[in-house]
């Protein structure tokens, strides 16, 4: 096919598909708007009702707020199973972005109010646009490429870095605005760039018109009903038995530690049930093997981002009381510090991509799971750093800055190596009719991530932050090694979904969207 028959959808930009760049664009602002509210969100939460110059904060204690810390970011996450799920089922990944964008352009935008109520509902409404928009444009992208296309990693490596290019802009600029218009104007800045977000998604449709698309029918046989699932369950008396037990854990948790804790094991409950009968309705084995492989990956997500998110909240408030952030007679602030990540990801994510992708054409051992137990234990190494400066703050009252860089420098290659590498390991495994469910999933764990970072911080202030620091030091390097350990089992589960991988052009993706179907 010649360069001038070549429809929109089917052009490249440096050896990528053009729809990738409009994704990377919407991603971007989106990712700007969210990790610049992050950003703010402890700090402003801690800060007292009077007497900062930011403006009034919230007044809560450190626990207070990383417990909702916890809570907000674990849920910005766990909706990714009800948004992928509205995306296989009723309108497709395309239209669940467009529909996330919007409630996010009005979430940023109630929370510039300073009422308690607008916070809440902000934090709410952002919550539901994140859970349509973010594991569907992540499938979006996957859909861009034929299976087998070694493209597909180094693509998703160029879409992670506008996530990071919106954090990094994000955490630079959002603290300086609040440092000089307080933190409302820092909230609505999210808002404006979100609707920016918007504009380029609407712009960028004639570029994606081959994927999202997909909404099964009746007569298809890739449709899928999950009231089916759910009621086939009552013949299954295994899955039954299990989701019986996990019901009464729920429970008792209920009880325990409350309606919040018991709600969310009510949910996980029901998604396990629903993950068991999927596992059940797979007819083949190979498929099966790989929805098993996929489901022990997200383990590795789980403590991955439990460790790595500590940089939003413990981290975050150890940068802001314990850390001496003077800088040629400058105080830095604290927001700013998170774009470390962000400045590292985009210096080595290209680096790192084409490391792996050179390994693997050299037949070196570069499959996906080595990268995701690797990734484990550098991020885990960053927090010998941070024990390095609990203990020189120990000893002096206050730790240089330089803890901080080094500490995220391996937080980012960490990342690197497991978070684009498991989204693009998702499309390679997933069958397509579950594709959206399961890119939820994946975001849903990165969630539970979040959730056990909020709970770990919130035991600094029982065990202090050097306790805290070496136990996650020590968890994660023991994690990644043992799924080293066992990495030839899981490999040989996969049924070479990664071998024979190599580069491949958009026109013969034509109409092309996940890797298995069935």
């Amino acid at each position: 096919m010649s360069a001038t028959t070549l429809k929109p959808h089917q052009k490249e930009l440096f050896g990528q598909p053009i729809g990738l760049y409009i994704l990377f664009l919407t991603e971007m602002w989106e990712r700007f708007s969210y990790y610049g509210m992050r950003a703010l969100l402890v700090l402003y939460m801690t800060t007292q009702t009077v007497g900062d110059d930011r403006g009034a904060g919230l007044g809560w204690t450190n626990q207070e707020a990383l417990a909702l810390y916890g809570w907000y970011t674990m849920l910005v996450y766990v909706m990714s199973i009800p948004g992928g799920m509205i995306a296989d089922k009723l309108i497709g990944q395309k239209k669940s972005v467009l529909i996330g964008a919007i409630i996010l352009c009005l979430g940023h935008g109630v929370l510039v109010l300073t009422d308690i109520w607008a916070f809440y509902t902000g934090l709410g409404l952002v919550i539901l646009g994140v859970g349509l928009l973010k594991p569907n444009i992540s499938t979006m992208v996957g859909g861009l490429y034929k299976e087998g296309d070694i493209r597909r990693d180094k693509g998703f490596s160029i879409f992670y870095i506008g996530i990071n290019l919106g954090s990094l802009l994000a955490t630079m600029i959002v603290g300086l605005v609040v440092a000089k218009w307080g933190w409302h104007a820092g909230f609505g800045l999210a808002g404006i760039v979100m609707v920016l977000g918007l504009i380029n998604y609407l712009y960028g449709q004639k570029y994606l018109v081959h994927v999202g698309n997909f909404v099964p029918s009746k007569g298809d046989s890739n449709a899928i009903s999950y009231g089916q699932l759910y009621s086939k369950l009552f013949s299954s008396p295994k899955q039954l038995l299990f989701t019986v037990v996990l019901l009464l854990a729920s429970t008792f948790g209920w009880y325990k530690l409350g309606w919040g804790y018991g709600l969310l094991f009510l949910f996980l409950t029901a998604i396990a049930a629903l993950l068991m009968m999927i596992y059940k309705e797979l007819d083949t084995q190979v498929f099966k093997d790989r929805f098993m492989v996929l489901l022990l990956s997200f383990i590795m997500v789980i403590i991955f981002w439990g460790a790595f998110e500590q940089a939003g909240g413990l981290m975050n408030l150890y940068t802001e009381s314990n850390t001496d952030r003077v800088l040629f007679g400058w105080e830095i602030p604290t927001v700013m510090f998170q774009s470390l990540n962000a400045g590292f990801i985009i210096i080595f994510a290209t680096i790192v991509a084409s490391f792996w992708a050179k390994r693997q054409l050299k037949s070196k051992e570069a499959s996906s799971l080595f990268k995701m137990a690797l990734g484990i234990i550098i991020m885990g190494f960053g927090f010998l750093f941070m024990v390095f400066a609990a203990m020189e703050f120990e000893k002096s009252g206050t730790s240089s800055m330089i803890w901080l860089v080094l500490a995220y420098l391996f937080h980012t290659i960490g990342e690197l190596c497991i978070s684009p590498v498991a989204l693009s390991f998702i499309t390679k495994l997933a069958p397509v009719k579950y594709a959206s469910l399961l890119m939820g999933v994946y975001f849903a764990a990165t969630g539970l991530g979040n959730k056990v970072a909020g709970v770990v911080g919130e035991s600094a202030s029982e065990f202090g932050e050097y306790t805290v620091f070496l136990g996650i030091l020590v968890f994660t390097v023991i994690i990644g090694s043992l799924f080293i350990m066992i990495l030839k089992p899981l490999k040989r589960l996969t049924h070479g979904a990664e071998d024979n991988e190599r580069v491949m052009h958009t026109d013969e993706t034509e109409g092309f969207e996940l890797a298995d179907k069935q």
